[in-house]
């Protein structure tokens, strides 16, 4: 075979490993979809040990001292972690959750999640203590955490 027979032949699928590889390329996601992903796994894993304390909280299921202690301790790890997920990359992505009015009033929502990640610190601490009282009412202290952001920031569905 003559080379010049070689490469016609070898460049269609030049061509086609190119275009293939490019959009591989295209596909990849952004950094910004990226933190998006992040923070809404964050978010699951925060919900995932939140529940269960709440059941316990309230009294649909029994309180173990244990377990809560646990999941406490989780959530006050998690925390910090959510709060630096929301970069400013992130503003705009579609499939957020968040409102524009976060990125206006940004020193607002960032105190915001500083008391969530302070008062899920003090629920890790004051759990560990196996005080039934004192734990659900830092629980109690944490959830208004999450849910004065919530109400202010979240898309509603």
């Amino acid at each position: 075979m003559s080379s010049s027979r070689a490469i016609r032949l070898a460049l269609p699928l030049f061509l086609v490993a190119a275009t293939l590889s490019t959009t591989a390329v295209a596909q990849q996601p952004t950094k910004a979809e990226q933190m998006l992903k992040y923070r809404k796994a964050l978010y699951t894993a925060m919900a995932w040990n939140f529940g269960p304390m709440g059941a316990m909280a309230q009294g649909k299921m029994p309180y173990n001292a244990a377990d809560f202690a646990l999941r406490a301790q989780r959530v006050a790890e998690i925390a910090p972690m959510l709060a630096e997920s929301f970069g400013p990359e992130t503003k705009g992505l579609p499939n957020s959750e968040l409102k524009p009015e976060a990125w206006d009033n940004r020193a607002d929502f960032d105190a915001k999640m500083k008391d969530l990640v302070d008062r899920s610190a003090a629920l890790a601490q004051v759990a560990k203590s196996g005080d039934e009282a004192k734990a659900k009412a830092a629980f109690f202290d944490t959830a208004n955490a999450c849910k004065a952001c919530h109400d202010k920031y979240k898309k509603k569905d």
